[in-house]
């Protein structure tokens, strides 16, 4: 007696399952830039004078499924919000940035089903973004744009005891001989829930370095943004 046909669809899809090499994620990892720093590195211009996203990545998984391309349309009532906070630094009037963040996390943080369309996915991020809202929390106390140094800890401190939860801070020396480390990207994380968690738990989004978006998770390059220095002033480059 042969299979039915609706039996034999559960099974394919029960056997994919098991095959895939991607893991349900346990963390997502939401990754602000600071413009000025990086247009530093990148020799673009920016007048954006807030924390932007760079991303939202899950820590299991790249490029989990390269048939899923990015479709602008399904988020065209998102455009107005994302050119704002998740704009291209490089290339201001392309998608090529959320084109690469969808097919790198996107489709990865999509094995959640709070996430599993680009709408979800954008939107989610946008949410979380504003919910954490970097730039007004540092300048709440006291933490601006200043051609003066802070320490590590002063700006760690900050997030930690606002948040209740440890972030991973990233810097960029922007010359050879600094006596500063210039502060260039922060990450916020949270669990399945979305609910705020320690970066150092279930680690897996690295050191993030140079050379446009499309190489900024390339470890390799060590010249560009690493884990900041706890000994070395920090300098947090006004907008130009």
């Amino acid at each position: 007696m042969s299979l039915s046909s609706p039996l034999l669809l559960f099974l394919a899809a029960a056997l994919f399952s098991a095959a895939s090499p991607y893991e349900m994620w346990n963390k997502v990892t939401l990754t602000h830039h600071w413009p000025s720093t990086f247009c530093s590195m990148e020799h673009c211009h920016s007048n954006i004078s807030y924390w932007t996203l760079h991303g939202l990545w899950p820590d299991k998984g790249n490029d989990c499924n390269s048939s899923w391309h990015f479709n602008a349309s399904q988020i065209e009532d998102l455009l107005p919000e994302m050119k704002k906070s998740w704009p291209d630094l490089l290339k201001p009037t392309s998608v090529s940035f959320w084109k690469y963040e969808w097919h790198k996390h996107g489709t990865c943080a999509a094995k959640a089903d709070s996430l599993n369309t680009q709408h979800k996915y954008f939107s989610k991020a946008l949410e979380l973004y504003h919910k954490v809202d970097l730039s007004s929390i540092l300048k709440k106390f006291g933490i601006v744009p200043s051609t003066k140094y802070y320490s590590f800890s002063q700006i760690e401190d900050v997030i930690q005891n606002f948040y209740s939860i440890k972030p991973k801070i990233q810097c960029a020396f922007l010359a050879k001989n600094t006596d500063a480390q210039a502060l260039g990207q922060i990450e916020i994380c949270f669990d399945a829930n979305f609910s705020l968690l320690d970066c150092e738990k279930h680690s897996g989004v690295e050191t993030v370095s140079k050379r446009g978006w499309h190489q900024l998770d390339d470890v390799s390059n060590t010249s560009g943004f690493k884990v900041c220095d706890h000994d070395t002033p920090v300098y947090y480059p006004p907008f130009s």
